[in-house]
């Protein structure tokens, strides 16, 4: 189905979704699953709670212009609010649920935050306690009331009655809808972006109607769908990527979204959804290979010879893919049996056997895994794009996948290179700055109107772009070699054992890295060979998970020439989650926190030489 016929856009976030609504009418928008049962809700019914949630923050004295938080895991009541914030002509910003109460007091004061909503009673108190030292703030909305039954306070209410309350006034006063939801034109702001703040607070990147309807605007242009297609909406939705390619991609498509329970039934919902189309960070990428991995080890004899089997031609063909070329006549009829007879389970056990493409962002990504994925039968694209370009700005072509690039520009932007190799971008995509922050946005968007993406790469004759490193992570080290670690890292990712690394050498003589494990799969490691161990620390301090780390490295290093490699590693044993600083919300390592909170740990590494 082409674009014209698929796509229901007009100038501001608003008016795009009501569009929708009247074209879509009682299709099915979206779904949640609830007490086992996945429950429709038509485009009507939740234009019907989404302008119930606009008339109550009118009545509670919200404008246009004022802003309202959310603070929520993904779920549909964060659409309802959000569509509901935007249709009273407000702006809509996210709060991430692993943020705490002190992180919770200066995202409220920045963005000068008149209305939070909160999940539960869990993300409540953090916001219970932060508001005294929040003066903008002035009513608190609670979707799940469970265990808050007999609570009371005057600043807080449920959902429900805030709903109630809103089609209350909107009986009452049935002419202000129209004023509302076209308050807001396509240059005011309609949502704010919090960065993960891993170089100093966070900051706020302003997105207009307008830069966001750019991308709703062209987003059956790279990989074309027809209507209602299928999507699992499970990254946070307060990150660029979920909010854009997720959500109100699907608002402009007509795909219906799927919401699961919570975080940790999302293995179980993607194999109950079958997306045909599914986007995820490598983090993800990664679990998923480590999973089938470790699934394998315990397989028998014959089950693992088939897969060898079967993932060897579907490899070959890979290649092919890759190659630009065709596979001959056997191959491609061996592979088609392998995939169908073998493959496929694989694909079904993850929930893909059902996708149209697979699509990885937000950060890099092994090529090898990339290939892995090829060779199981899943077209894998690679995008690039940062928060303060509204979500994609490269993408792999559909008709060639070029192993180490991020693709090229999209059609609607523009890239080049700075004379210091930094990539910039240029588009009606682009964030409009940083709140209250002119300083950094000036450094940030120059007078030309480039966005200074902040990565060092480079553009082949072929248009695609490859990324080489963030300019304040290449490591120069104490001999003068340039390194570029995120290549290092990738590949130690692609680790089953791996979760994450961060490699150290700036102005050292050689390489160390710092490993976060992969708990479960370690735990299961450590089992499987009866290692003693009573928690995670001790399992990390075993000499045979050390063992098993240190031959994962040495597997990594035969790739890389000498002054690359690896000689010491130190286990970080404790168990992170994004609630810690250590951790961004997407779950990745801050290279500079851990390089200042593991510091004796690091001169460690050194004080004695590696072997040379």
């Amino acid at each position: 189905m082409s674009s014209s016929t698929t796509l229901t856009v007009a100038d501001t976030i608003t008016q795009s979704f009501l569009l929708a609504c009247e074209k879509r009418g009682s299709a099915v928008a979206l779904r949640e699953k609830d007490f086992g049962i996945w429950r429709p809700t038509t485009w009507i019914q939740w234009l019907e709670k989404s302008k119930a949630c606009a008339y109550g923050l009118h009545a509670s004295g919200f404008r246009p212009g004022d802003v309202a938080s959310i603070l929520a895991n993904t779920i549909a009541d964060w659409v309802y609010a959000d569509m509901g914030i935007l249709c009273a002509g407000g702006v809509s910003s996210g709060i991430y649920p692993t943020d705490s109460a002190k992180q919770c007091i200066y995202l409220i004061n920045d963005s000068k935050t008149k209305i939070v909503f909160v999940e539960d009673d869990e993300q409540l108190d953090k916001i219970l306690s932060a508001r005294t030292h929040c003066p903008s703030l002035e009513k608190i909305i609670v979707f799940d009331m469970e265990g808050l039954h007999e609570f009371h306070d005057p600043m807080v209410v449920s959902f429900d009655e805030f709903l109630a309350l809103g089609r209350a006034h909107a009986k009452a006063h049935p002419e202000l809808w129209d004023p509302m939801v076209s308050s807001r034109k396509a240059d005011d702001m309609a949502i704010l972006v919090y960065t993960s703040g891993t170089t100093g607070p966070p900051k706020g990147a302003v997105h207009t109607h307008k830069s966001v309807t750019c991308q709703m605007r062209h987003a059956n242009d790279l990989f074309p769908q027809g209507e209602r297609r299928e999507r699992l909406v499970f990254l946070p939705l307060c990150h660029i990527a979920e909010r854009i390619g997720g959500y109100y991609a699907s608002v402009a498509l007509g795909a219906v979204q799927n919401y699961g329970e919570s975080p940790d039934t999302f293995a179980d919902n993607i194999r109950e959804v079958q997306p045909s189309q599914f986007l995820a960070v490598p983090r993800v990428w990664e679990k998923f290979y480590s999973g089938v991995m470790i699934t394998l080890k315990d397989a028998t004899k014959l089950e693992k010879l088939a897969y060898k089997w079967a993932i060897n031609r579907g490899y070959k063909v890979a290649a092919h893919k890759l190659a630009g070329t065709s596979p001959g006549p056997l191959l491609a009829t061996t592979n088609a049996i392998g995939q169908r007879l073998v493959l496929r389970n694989i694909r079904r056990l993850l929930g893909l056997d059902k996708t149209e493409f697979i699509v990885t962002g937000a950060a890099p990504i092994s090529p090898d895994l990339v290939r892995w994925y090829l060779a199981l039968g899943l077209n894998m694209h690679e995008v690039y794009g940062q928060t303060e370009n509204c979500g994609v700005a490269t993408a792999m072509p559909r008709e060639r996948i070029k192993l180490g690039t991020i693709g090229k520009i999209v059609p609607w932007g523009e890239v080049k290179l700075s004379p210091q190799g930094e990539i910039l971008l240029k588009g009606d995509f682009l964030f409009a700055g940083y709140l209250n922050q002119p300083e950094k946005t000036a450094e940030t968007i120059d007078s030309d109107g480039w966005l200074h993406t902040g990565d060092v790469g480079e553009i082949d004759n072929e248009g695609f772009v490859k990324i080489t490193d963030r300019m304040k992570d290449i490591i120069i080290t104490a001999g003068g070699k340039n390194i570029t670690p995120s290549e290092i890292e990738n590949q130690l990712k692609f680790s089953p054992y791996i979760s994450d690394a961060v490699i150290i050498g700036d102005k050292r003589p050689y390489l160390t890295c710092l490993i976060m494990i992969d708990q479960e799969n370690v735990e299961k490691y450590a089992q499987d060979l009866n290692v003693p161990f009573t928690n995670y620390a001790s399992l990390c301090r075993t000499k045979e998970v050390q063992s098993l780390i240190w031959s994962e490295i040495e597997k990594v290093n035969t790739n890389f020439a000498r002054v690359e490699t690896i000689k010491r590693f130190h286990l970080i044993d404790v168990q992170l989650t994004a609630e810690d600083d250590e951790l961004t919300p997407t779950m990745k390592l801050k290279r500079s926190f851990v390089n200042k909170k593991y510091a004796p740990e690091i001169e460690a590494m050194y004080r004695t030489q590696a072997a040379a």
